[in-house]
């Protein structure tokens, strides 16, 4: 993942996907474009992890995961701020996490 958060879209059905795919899951067109998203969107969902999978993540526990409706139309799973909750407006970045880059919301 670069230091951005990125979807893309279907030109032929205008479809809109976070996962990158080679191809549109609705209409199966091929080469769809990747856009870099603004980030911003509203929480649909939250819970508290308090029995991480991996013992990375345990050193973290509890931590938050949310699921974003992002502005651009697409719906994500994210690591979140502390006191989130849906409905919430929230603004995105990418965090090291773990030895990893996700994607991290907190409240916008």
């Amino acid at each position: 993942m670069s230091d951005a958060i990125s979807y893309q879209r279907c030109a032929p059905c205008g479809h809109v996907w976070y996962f990158v795919r080679s191809f549109c899951p609705r209409c199966g067109a091929r080469e769809p474009s990747t856009s870099r998203a603004s980030g911003d969107g509203i929480v649909h969902a939250v819970t508290i992890v308090d029995r991480a999978p991996t013992p990375d993540m345990k050193a973290l526990a509890p931590y938050t995961l949310v699921m974003v409706d992002a502005d651009e139309g697409f719906r994500l799973m994210a690591h979140g701020a502390p006191g989130l909750s849906i409905g919430d407006r929230v603004a995105g970045s990418v965090i090291e996490l773990a030895g990893r880059s996700i994607p991290y919301f907190k409240r916008a």
